[in-house]
């Protein structure tokens, strides 16, 4: 006889109810329970705390008999070749359901923020790559197929997208975010989320909230954030992807927020997460975080009292291994079993309670790596890539010349790779195992790219210098940038400085690359270099990439997802500022970038025409369309970025000087032109005002399109008309942007 939850025509809630009704306390439990297989006490961390407390985390032996909610990290882990790793977690999940009585499998979650973070899997660029690619449908591509290579090998979670907006980027985690802009941040997380759903992958949404904002840039530290900033900067691109990208999952962050830690955060993670955005799926704990509210944030006495916090909060699992959520520590049956019907509901439509349910087939030869997925991580690295300056013209560079080329990072696998990514991540703990994909250093792509070029170390010998400066990745400060790798200053590190002023001092044509995590200051020698370029992290198809733009086979297309700074202090930079947030009286300090938000170059030329518009005068609830034609005036194929921006010149609070709202990527041949339509809706420009409500006011609005922030080519002056209207989560969220 099939149960009410085996009866896959009912609805998942309805099955999951069902199920629940028939649980013991322990088995309910267990469901909000995680076991780290392979996670020990020795060794470098992968997780902050994970040797303080993996010991005293459950083991799966105890969990056994009453069942297991989440796998932790089987890929992830420690080196596993992909075919082995599928078998041996097909095991593990025979296993786990052979232990319960009702035969439940796990959900098993692996980090992919650069591409499942596995051995011999495809290193994508990191996520501030995707913002400066400016291009959402491309994103979507390739996190669907990282979603669906996942699945293949039985993984069903993603850790990713992190969707906290920049807000100092001396934190070590810029690298892991897509820029400073919630706008770029919620459609570019929105449109990786829609991939890993589409391929059947729950997306989890991290870090909520305020994790970027940490008092001077540390890791963990409080989030100085007022109400108004909370809503209106950090929580949109939550709102964003769970509303249009189908996000099933939700992360807190490790920080407090005026004192209050995320994880114990009932107004986050139940007010508005739950009952204001309508989210149903399930919240899962950052690795520990609900032991931290006992041991770091010193708001629990003990493990019970900080399970309780939390769950009262609204976490539904505590991962990656069960310490607090423990069958041993009776938890309040109301809140439990609101957590578990969360649990299994996703479980069922994972597939996971369905009575034919069985693992990926093992045995069969899986390659993580395969040709389609480095072509995309190819796409998405030549996309990324920004042509900063050029005034020289010394870009692109012709075969046949004589390169000088200098720095500690032309020659390193790492200046391609992001903390989360398997080789930095986990393979720096086992040196006696090859890197597992094929990662061509910048020395090695050029080489390639320019066959008839010379090189050398030295500027006397050559006709120009390239200067390879930036960062290597890494965890807890073993490297420059990555989680809990601060910086006090956006200064270069390793006197890296001193390198560009020997070269720039060379009297021979200096192009500097830049290779790194988070923005440094350039203003020192920028005036001075015949050529700038900056990637992000760009994976393992980063040096290609970048050779390519340099030789001029790729046109640079990338834009800037945050500022890069003139001077190291005086952070964070100004983009979303009110006036006074700006240089000038009075104020000495000038904290204006060297190039700002949304900039970047090409090798063809554009002209713009002025736009028209349908309407300069809407309703508060209306919306008016701009047409814009942009042509190619230059010589050969490129690409331009249309971006739009906001101007409100009075607020009933302060407000940004500009803030982007639409934006899209138009591909010309030389001569070709194209006509750029966006509708803007009046929606786009609420805020949250005085009373803390988000609204729409009549008034004065200025659309600035631009090719940046600071670059403008038109202003449109529009006047919004009627009363002023409040906007909730049904708001309308984009301007839609369509090239014809």
């Amino acid at each position: 006889m099939v149960e009410p939850w085996q009866d896959t025509t009912l609805p998942a809630h309805v099955r999951a109810a069902d199920l629940l009704a028939r649980m013991t306390t322990e088995e309910k439990t267990a469901q909000l329970s995680s076991v780290w297989i392979g996670a020990d006490t020795e060794g470098a961390d992968v997780a902050p705390g994970q040797h303080t407390y993996a010991a005293r985390s459950a083991a799966l032996d105890a969990l056994l008999p009453h069942g297991l909610g989440q796998l932790t990290r089987p890929f992830g882990t420690v080196p596993v070749d992909p075919s082995e790793g599928a078998a041996r977690l097909a095991g593990l999940q025979r296993l786990i359901r052979s232990g319960n009585r009702f035969g439940l499998p796990a959900i098993a979650h692996d980090e992919c923020l650069t591409g499942l973070t596995a051995w011999q899997a495809t290193v994508f660029p990191t996520p501030l790559a995707w913002g400066a690619t400016f291009d959402p449908e491309l994103i979507t591509e390739m996190a669907r197929a990282i979603g669906t290579s996942m699945r293949a090998v039985g993984v069903h979670q993603g850790l990713a997208p992190v969707l906290d907006v920049v807000r100092d980027p001396r934190w070590g985690r810029t690298e892991e975010c897509i820029g400073e802009d919630p706008y770029l941040v919620g459609t570019i997380g929105t449109a990786y989320v829609r991939g890993l759903e589409t391929a059947g992958i729950v997306a989890t949404l991290k870090h909520f909230a305020g994790y970027s904002a940490s008092r001077a840039a540390r890791n963990h530290a409080p989030a100085s954030l007022g109400p108004r900033e909370l809503a209106d900067v950090i929580l949109p691109p939550f709102e964003m992807a769970l509303r249009d990208g189908g996000a099933r999952s939700v992360m807190p962050a490790y920080n407090d927020i005026d004192g209050l830690p995320a994880h114990a955060h009932t107004r986050l993670l139940t007010g508005i997460l739950r009952e204001r955005w309508g989210f149903t799926g399930t919240v899962v704990s950052d690795y520990y975080g609900v032991s931290l509210l006992e041991e770091a944030h010193r708001v629990a006495d003990g493990e019970q009292q900080a399970a309780r916090l939390a769950l009262a909060a609204g976490v539904d699992v505590e991962l990656p291994a069960a310490r607090c959520f423990s069958p041993a520590d009776p938890l309040p049956e109301d809140l439990l079993d609101r957590a578990a019907l969360r649990v299994l509901t996703q479980k069922c439509e994972l597939g996971l309670l369905d009575p034919d349910w069985e693992p990926v087939a093992d045995g069969e030869p899986v390659d993580l790596n395969p040709p389609h997925l480095r072509d995309l991580a190819r796409k998405v690295a030549e996309e990324s890539v920004v042509l900063l300056a050029n005034d020289s013209g010394v870009l692109p560079l012709r075969d046949g010349l004589r390169i000088a080329l200098l720095g500690p990072l032309a020659d390193e696998q790492a200046a391609m790779l992001g903390c989360y990514t398997f080789p930095r991540h986990v393979g720096v703990h086992h040196p006696e195992l090859p890197t597992g994909v094929e990662v061509p250093t910048l020395a090695e792509a050029l080489r390639a790219e320019l066959p008839g070029a010379v090189f050398t170390d030295d500027p006397a010998a050559a006709d120009v210098c390239l200067a390879v400066v930036g960062d290597r990745s890494g965890l807890f400060g073993r490297g420059s940038s990555g989680e809990g790798c601060d910086a006090e200053d956006l200064q270069l590190p390793w006197n890296q400085g001193e390198l560009l002023d020997e070269a720039l001092g060379s009297g021979v044509p200096v192009v500097i690359v830049v290779l790194s995590g988070r923005p440094y200051a350039l203003g020192r020698w920028a005036d001075r270099a015949a050529a700038v370029v900056q990637a992000f992290f760009p994976g393992q198809e980063g040096g290609g990439a970048v050779a390519g733009v340099l030789s001029g086979r790729v046109d640079p297309s990338g834009r800037l997802p945050l500022g890069v700074p003139r001077t190291p202090g005086g952070q964070p930079a100004p983009y979303l500022a009110p006036p006074l947030g700006r240089h000038g009286f009075p104020s000495t300090v000038d904290p204006t970038p060297l190039y700002p938000f949304g900039y970047g170059l090409s090798y063809t030329t554009f002209a713009w025409d002025t736009p028209r518009c349908d309407a300069l005068e809407l309703p508060t609830d209306g919306e008016t369309t701009l047409r814009l034609t942009v042509r190619n005036t230059g010589g050969r194929p490129g690409t331009e970025v249309v971006q739009l921006y906001l101007h409100d010149p009075v607020g009933t609070v302060a407000r940004p000087e500009v803030r982007l709202v639409g934006y899209v990527r138009v591909t010309l041949d030389a001569g070709a032109s194209a006509e750029v339509h966006a509708t803007f809706p009046a929606d786009l420009a609420a805020y949250t005002g005085a009373d803390g409500h988000r609204v729409v006011e009549p008034g004065a609005l200025e659309l600035r399109v631009a090719a940046s922030s600071e670059h403008v080519h038109h202003t449109v002056r529009l006047t919004l008309t009627g009363p002023v209207r409040e906007v909730g989560h049904e708001r309308r969220m984009r301007c839609e942007l369509r090239v014809k």
